[in-house]
């Protein structure tokens, strides 16, 4: 009998047809499909589950796989009057799930689901249909129809922001291992906890045994109570037939489409209700139209390619400032697909008059940053800011590039952000020339990091009143020398078709990248070029070209961050992603197990990542400034 568990249950909270796809994953291509050891280091999961355990010192942790032996030994353990099971395993008819901590007094139940997401403190107003507590949901229900006579709490165990660190080096207790590609653990430093405890709790226990009960026993918008939804999909699964779901323009973002049609889940799904030719799945899809908020609308009007868009299903859009509006660039996009027409658009007057009022030399910094669950330090809540590394790129009128200077902390435990903030104002004091960021993360970013400032004593940092002034006299909105977004530069000012919905600086750069002037230029060695390198030498090219003589996007010229992931699959254009793959491999020098000649490589790695960020912008400046001649 194939049981269906809670990550099934999930799957089917997202679309029930998906199920179907995801348990046959060799039939099936599946663009999510992600190693559960890399997600569990951006997210911080693994860790902050073996620190909920520590709250409950005498827990008997079931650490077995598969089903019959967890439930054996769940099952003698629930005979004791009272226990706290890890990991216990319940079973009602094709119904099976494992509970993170089950705390048994009597015939009182706590069911506990741990979750490295966060809160602020107070009691979060959770929706029904929030994953999570429909998570909970579904574990409470099987746990109640197996034992009809317990009484059961239901609880989310969450990382809590009100809460600060009261030990030093808590993450560092936690260490990852990876046993194989299916198998995680946490490896614990015995003797660090020892030694200095693990202070007070950073995690809180959330009572959301209301809204549990509120999804038990009302019918949803089907009018289907919760049990017969279920039940509904796990016959269905357990029988390996498909459940239906309505099509919507959600589908577009299906992670089931693939090139291989044969392969597509997306294709199988919609050819049930639409005659399609093979032609048809691969056509750009209205979806990919850059900041569209009228998919549903578009759907709804059976408007689901980029060719059937008109300007009416965008909507009214200013067209009286030089810069482009929201609509007068979504509209370019669809013109520029419907014509055929695969050169950029560029408003070289509004372009020419922002660059002329930029001080050189230049400067060009990004910042590379994570954000995690267990804090680093004493005094640290969950999710506080830690920049880690940064690289700096100056551009002098004469045209020569120094990558001048960076920044990245590789040690252990150690709290970077003040170092970090020191390296950056050493980096940009010494003129007033225009510093440029791309998107709004590193204003965010130091932002959070003056917050933190202006929370430690003076005697602890010295030099409070010189970083602070130096974070305000860049971020300030109104200060003589704040940071330029050159994202806004490309918003305004310009299109390539290649960028299709993106104006991520890795959709840019391949883009820019097709001009004459930059092919020419960027495919000589950078030795040649008046373009100094820390990490590169001197013959690196990064114009180069693929057997059918197309640019190749300098990213993939990249080598891999570490063998598990490609470091050019991560984007920090407009967003930084949680699992980013500079993020993903600084919690794997901070975390986990690792050789030394492969930590290494990832810190070089690192390294070469960051530097090709700030390249990016100064390529993507000088393209600029090639054509307003500034």
């Amino acid at each position: 009998m194939k049981l269906f568990t809670k990550s099934r249950f999930k799957t089917c909270l997202d679309c029930p047809a998906k199920l179907y796809y995801q348990d046959r994953d060799t039939q099936y291509d599946n663009s999510k499909k992600e190693d559960s050891f890399l997600e569990a280091l951006a997210e911080g999961g693994y860790q902050v589950g073996e620190l909920a355990k520590l709250y409950y010192p005498g827990g008997h942790n079931i650490a077995d796989r598969g089903y019959d032996v967890p439930l054996e030994k769940t099952n003698e353990l629930l005979k004791n009057e009272n226990v706290v099971i890890f990991e216990a395993a319940i079973k009602y008819k094709n119904f099976f799930i494992r509970v993170d901590i089950l705390e048994k007094k009597g015939n009182i139940i706590n069911l506990i689901e741990v979750k490295s997401k966060s809160f602020n403190g107070e009691k979060p107003d959770f929706k029904l249909e929030d994953p999570y507590i429909q998570d909970v949901a579904f574990q409470t229900f099987v746990m109640k129809k197996a034992f009809p006579h317990w009484q059961i709490d239901s609880f989310l165990m969450l990382a809590d922001k009100s809460k600060a660190a009261t030990v030093n080096g808590l993450n560092q207790m936690f260490r990852l291992i990876k046993e194989s590609a299916e198998r995680t653990s946490v490896l614990l430093n015995s003797e660090m906890i020892k030694k200095h405890g693990i202070g007070e709790p950073v995690l809180s226990k959330i009572n959301v045994s209301d809204k549990v009960y509120k999804i038990l026993t009302e019918p949803d918008k089907d009018n289907l109570s919760f049990e017969e939804k279920v039940t509904h999909w796990a016959d269905l699964h357990s029988k390996g037939q498909q459940i239906d779901s309505e099509l919507s323009h959600m589908c577009f973002s299906c992670e089931f489409q693939s090139e291989d049609l044969s392969k597509s889940g997306f294709k199988e799904c919609w050819s049930k209700h639409y005659s399609w030719s093979d032609e048809e799945y691969t056509k750009p899809k209205m979806s990919e139209i850059w900041n569209n908020r009228k998919k549903k609308s578009m759907f709804d009007k059976g408007v689901f390619f980029l060719d059937q868009v008109e300007k009416e299903d965008i909507g009214d859009f200013d067209q009286t400032s030089i810069a482009l509006s929201v609509g007068e660039r979504q509209w370019l996009q669809v013109e520029k697909y419907k014509t055929k027409d695969n050169t950029p658009f560029i408003e070289e007057e509004g372009l020419r008059n922002q660059m002329q009022s930029f001080n050189y030399p230049l400067h060009f910094i990004d910042f590379e940053t994570c954000m995690v669950a267990i804090p680093f330090y004493k005094g640290q809540r969950p999710y506080e800011q830690i920049a880690f590394q940064f690289s700096h790129h100056i551009m002098h009128k004469s045209g020569k590039v120094e990558h001048k200077t960076e920044f990245i902390e590789i040690e252990r435990g150690k709290f970077p952000n003040f170092d970090f903030v020191r390296a950056l104002k050493k980096a940009l004091e010494n003129d007033n020339g225009t510093i440029f960021r791309y998107a709004a993360h590193e204003k965010t970013v130091l932002n959070q990091i003056l917050k933190q400032i202006e929370d430690t004593n003076a005697e602890n940092l010295p030099d409070k009143e010189e970083l602070k002034k130096f974070i305000i006299s860049i971020t300030g909105d109104r200060e003589e020398r704040a940071m330029v977004d050159m994202l806004k530069l490309v918003k305004d000012f310009y299109y390539h078709p290649r960028m299709k919905g993106s104006n991520s600086i890795k959709a840019v750069l391949p883009a820019v990248m097709e001009s004459d002037y930059v092919k020419d230029k960027y495919s000589q060695p950078i030795g040649k070029i008046n373009v100094t390198s820390i990490n590169f030498s001197d013959n690196m090219t990064w114009c180069q070209l693929d057997d059918n003589g197309q640019v190749i996007d300098p990213y993939k010229l990249l080598s891999p961050v570490f063998n598990d992931i490609i470091i050019s699959d991560y984007d920090s254009g407009e967003t930084v992603a949680d699992g980013g793959a500079a993020m993903t491999a600084f919690a794997r020098i901070q975390f986990a197990e690792m050789p030394d000649g492969q930590r290494n490589s990832t810190i070089e790695s690192l390294k070469r990542y960051c530097e090709l960020d700030t390249l990016a912008m100064v390529i993507i400046y000088d393209y600029f400034r090639k054509l307003t001649g500034v």
